[in-house]
């Protein structure tokens, strides 16, 4: 058999409720020089009966056990005979153009390692009218990874050269997950990268996939990576503690932060790293998306000493102030802090 110019990988463990319509948006695809191979990795369901039932000769099904999701994508990738690979996750959906368009933005930028598409973001099947509507070129995306991961996981197509040259997704446990993150920001370090401007990714909230986002551990590892991003931005070979701090703030991790942050060396670490960036694309929205970062940090670091000085109630008094819009409360807090015992004689 002649071999496909692309590979769809997709991973799947005890997703047999919604491994088939995630598997027909991709074999529906209106591009058809693909294989698609799919891991059962390790299920205990009926998983392992629906991927043998697939009569599609592009079809390639693999049974194994579990090797987490990073080394069971690793695998795939070792299998794949095309050029480029395609993620496609099992409880997610691929509209019918995505492969196509996504090829042919490959072929055409042959400096772009990472490609996704702009997602609609369902909770299970109902449309919620909301939108991954992440940056569309490469010096906004490589912004963005500074501090987060503006790319859905199930809409990326990769070179697979690149991703081989990079060594795959990390399986060092204190690295992943996030596993997308971690390699999206290693590859962004040597390639281009972008977003297609369409929604052609169909992003199903889950329980497992919303719970991950608020995971301790899961958190810990954003904000290690997101430091590790930072300080090779501005040319640093490991991240200091500044780097961290930024970080830390960014994902609201006041915790981990240092005991005497200096905000205004982050911001001018921001304000570096994004000069960099911009100087090698005068034409991107960088200078903006700085000025918006430095405010979002400006403000958590305000937030963060308010959680210093009133740890565990803190949390109830942020839902308070969301709920009630009471500004005055900050204001003489702030007040407070400027001036011990002003807060009896601020203006109610």
């Amino acid at each position: 058999m002649t071999a496909p110019q692309v590979s769809v990988v997709l991973s799947v463990r005890n997703g047999a409720g919604d491994l088939p319509r995630a598997v027909a948006s991709i074999l529906q695809q209106t591009f058809t020089e693909f294989e698609l191979i799919a891991i059962d990795n390790g299920s205990t369901d009926g998983t392992g009966e629906i991927l043998d039932s697939l009569s599609d000769p592009r079809v390639r099904v693999v049974h194994q056990k579990n090797m987490g999701l990073a080394g069971a994508l690793n695998r795939g990738i070792g299998l794949a005979r095309g050029q480029y690979i395609a993620r496609q996750d099992h409880d997610d959906l691929a509209l019918p153009s995505r492969l196509a368009r996504q090829v042919a933005f490959m072929q055409a930028s042959p400096r772009c390692a990472l490609l996704g598409t702009r997602a609609e973001i369902r909770t299970g099947d109902r449309p919620g009218f909301r939108f991954h509507d992440h940056p569309t070129d490469d010096a906004a995306l490589r912004f963005e990874l500074l501090f987060d991961n503006p790319f859905v996981h199930s809409s990326v197509m990769l070179r697979k050269s690149a991703v081989e040259a990079a060594g795959g997704y990390s399986t060092d446990p204190t690295r992943q997950p996030p596993e997308d993150y971690e390699l999206w920001s290693r590859l962004a370090r040597q390639w281009e990268v972008a977003n297609l401007p369409e929604r052609l990714t169909v992003y199903r909230e889950t329980p497992g996939s919303m719970s991950r986002a608020t995971h301790r551990p899961f958190v810990d590892k954003l904000v290690l990576i997101s430091a590790e991003n930072l300080a090779a931005a501005v040319g640093e070979t490991a991240p200091a503690m500044l780097h961290h701090d930024i970080a830390a703030l960014t994902h609201g991790a006041f915790e981990l932060m240092s005991r005497a942050p200096d905000i205004e060396g982050m911001c001018e670490t921001v304000e570096h790293a994004g000069a960099r960036i911009h100087a090698r694309a005068p034409g991107s929205d960088v200078p903006r998306r700085v000025a918006e970062r430095i405010k979002s940090l400006r403000r958590r670091y305000s937030q963060a000493r308010y959680w210093k000085l009133l740890g565990p109630m803190w949390p109830m008094i942020r839902l308070g102030w969301r709920l009630s819009g009471m500004s005055h409360v900050r204001q003489r807090l702030d007040a407070s802090r400027r001036h011990p015992g002003a807060e009896q004689s601020s203006p109610g």
